[in-house]
């Protein structure tokens, strides 16, 4: 009877189910399909040389960085026309923003507004 007491006592049936969940888990985890792992962040570079932007990289995502190096004698900035970033760059600078949203944003330089260039970050 002792015995009996002891195999169905309340903290050895707890201890049981435990160790039959803890098993259960853990063999569903090993059929579950493996998720995506999330992309990571790039750095995307523009370079900057005699008044003009270079060409828009290809493939930029949210949460990527895109840097423009200054390989000219003047200062630029790299501004976007709805104001998600402004950098500025003195020559022989680089500077850097963070794409946080989708979208198309074209941006110009504050000192030389002939200086044109958009970038396109998808989601």
């Amino acid at each position: 009877m002792l015995s009996t007491w002891l195999m169905n006592s309340p903290d050895l049936r707890s201890e049981r189910l435990s160790r039959r969940m803890l098993l259960m888990s853990a063999g569903a985890l090993a059929f579950a399909p493996a998720l995506p792992a999330a992309a990571a962040a790039r750095t995307h570079t523009i370079v900057v040389d005699k008044m003009k932007f270079g060409p828009a990289p290809i493939g930029v995502r949210v949460g990527d960085t895109v840097a423009w190096v200054n390989r000219d004698i003047f200062r630029h900035t790299a501004t976007a026309r709805n104001g998600v970033f402004d950098v500025d760059l003195q020559p022989g600078a680089t500077g850097s923003a963070v794409m946080r949203a989708a979208g198309t944003f074209p941006y110009a330089c504050r000192f030389h507004p002939a200086m044109t260039g958009q970038i396109v970050v998808a989601a």
